[in-house]
């Protein structure tokens, strides 16, 4: 599959699914790499018409050598030299859907001829896409850069043994922010698939606790005033059709009855992060940022258009919005551990105690909670606010604040495999409350069941329980990628 870039409106998270989670290929058509070049010799024409503009790493010098001042010879040196000095990041690499989701980001800067490259650097960039050129790889660690030249030197370094740069090419390629449109459009993906798991599963426990359906009634939809725990409501309620008819007489813990607003909080998390995403994947993020008088609001006033220094390469979105579904998974992971804490003991659950088939069987299943404690704590750790990072800390020279983007990216990853370990444990356990009293859950969780025991099997004795449940939780994490 390829998909063709006509504008900016083209971008987006479903396109980007495409690209990076699917592999399908990219071109421009025609018509946008008209534009590409129509932009290209505007710009042309606006720094050859005044000797004395200043034009950030054109015809000036990069972040401390801002104030350098360039003839046209100088200018035209300046520009052949690739990106090697920010190529500093190390340690643990990116999966290659993100380096992908990327490439494909920068691509929004070209389109409509923001960058002001040629349209044979947008072509080479779209090219790296097509499945055969093997893209280098991307640090995630030592991310602690103004902007994201850490991120994208490295990344399109190879291109200069492609090709010569020329004015401002150098600059368009590794200024900007498409690694945070990238992060988000990633996260924006996985927490949806990820919470639709969390559904499943939490409805599989309640469907084993027997807890009574009134924390799920439809009444409620109308009174919480949140379409997004309304929504987490009507899913749970679709899940339980079909269930035991025999149910608690009495209310079931708090950690069971709060279930639709604390996955209502999740899904309004998913969903900001979605809306972010598509508003990063079609922004114009490039610094400088050349508009054509056709593209300017003032008009005839820029007869050869203009180029404006920005902090456009900063996106403010990625941290808050990664930092509150941080909190969303910890508080979901929390819930899952009381859960599973409650069905173990028989004077809450009305289960078998410890999930017995027969009382004095050599059976105890009171360590897997602990086990999930752990991951509940990181997962705490890992909701800490994304803040800007203070005063010199960003770099040197002008480059004194840093970015959030993967460093925040590294944090939600972590905590979504705190939160797919937690749901493990539960879903064990509710399997074994299946599985004891014999019970069959409601038809629209039967499947999930099914597969939770072909990787976790119901125990008639002690073993160790640990390497199952480990199992469970990677194939959560697998399904979330899938």
């Amino acid at each position: 599959m390829t998909i063709v870039l006509e504008d900016r409106n083209d971008f987006s998270v479903e396109s980007y699914r495409q690209v990076a989670w699917e592999g399908a290929s990219v071109r421009f058509s025609e018509a946008a790499l008209e534009m590409v070049q129509k932009s290209r010799s505007a710009f042309i024409e606006l720094i050859d018409s005044d000797p004395n503009l200043v034009i950030y790493g054109v015809t000036s010098g990069y972040g401390q050598n801002a104030k350098l001042r360039f003839t046209k010879e100088q200018r035209l040196a300046h520009a052949k030299r690739p990106p090697v000095g920010p190529t500093s990041a190390f340690g643990e690499k990116a999966p290659n859907r993100l380096v992908r989701g990327t490439v494909y980001a920068r691509l929004a800067n070209f389109v409509e001829g923001h960058a002001a490259v040629r349209p044979e650097l947008a072509n080479n960039v779209a090219r790296m896409l097509n499945g055969i050129q093997t893209l280098p790889e991307l640090s995630i660690q030592g991310q602690g850069g103004a902007g994201e030249i850490l991120i994208l030197a490295p990344l399109f370094l190879p291109l200069a043994n492609q090709m010569e740069f020329e004015e401002k090419e150098c600059l368009a390629l590794i200024n900007g922010s498409p690694g945070a449109s990238a992060v988000l459009a990633d996260v924006a993906l996985s927490s949806k698939k990820r919470l639709d798991l969390a559904l499943e599963i939490f409805a599989l426990a309640a469907e084993a606790f027997q807890a009574p359906l009134e924390a799920y009634d439809p009444a409620l939809v109308g009174l919480w005033g949140s379409e997004d725990e309304e929504q987490a409501l009507k899913r749970i309620l679709e899940l339980l059709v079909g269930g035991s008819q025999d149910r608690r007489s009495y209310q079931a813990p708090v950690s069971f009855r709060i279930l639709p607003r604390v996955l209502g909080a999740g899904l309004a998390a998913a969903r900001q992060c979605h809306e972010a995403a598509e508003r990063a994947l079609k922004a114009i993020t490039d610094n400088p940022v050349f508009l054509r008088p056709d593209q300017d609001p003032s008009g005839e006033r820029y007869p050869n258009g203009r180029a404006l220094s920005t902090g456009g390469y900063h996106n403010a979105d990625v941290g808050p919005v990664l930092g509150q579904l941080a909190a969303s998974y910890a508080d979901l992971g929390l819930l899952a551990e009381r859960q599973t804490t409650k069905m173990l003991d028989g004077n809450y659950s009305g289960l078998p105690d410890q999930l017995k088939l027969h009382p004095d069987d050599d059976l105890y299943l009171g360590a897997s909670p602990m086990a999930a404690v752990d991951f509940v704590e990181e997962a705490k750790f890992l909701a800490a606010p994304n803040l800007l990072p203070g005063s010199e800390s960003g770099g040197f020279g002008q480059n004194d604040v840093a970015s959030v983007a993967l460093p925040a990216w590294r944090k939600i990853e972590r905590s979504g495999k705190c939160l797919d370990a937690s749901l493990a444990v539960l879903a064990f356990i509710a399997s074994q409350a299946f599985y004891v009293t014999g019970r069959k859950t409601s038809p629209a969780l039967e499947e999930r069941l099914d597969r939770i025991r072909s990787l976790a099997k119901p125990l008639d004795m002690m073993q160790a329980t640990g390497p199952m449940i480990e199992k469970l939780a990677e194939a959560f994490t697998n399904e979330v990628y899938r």
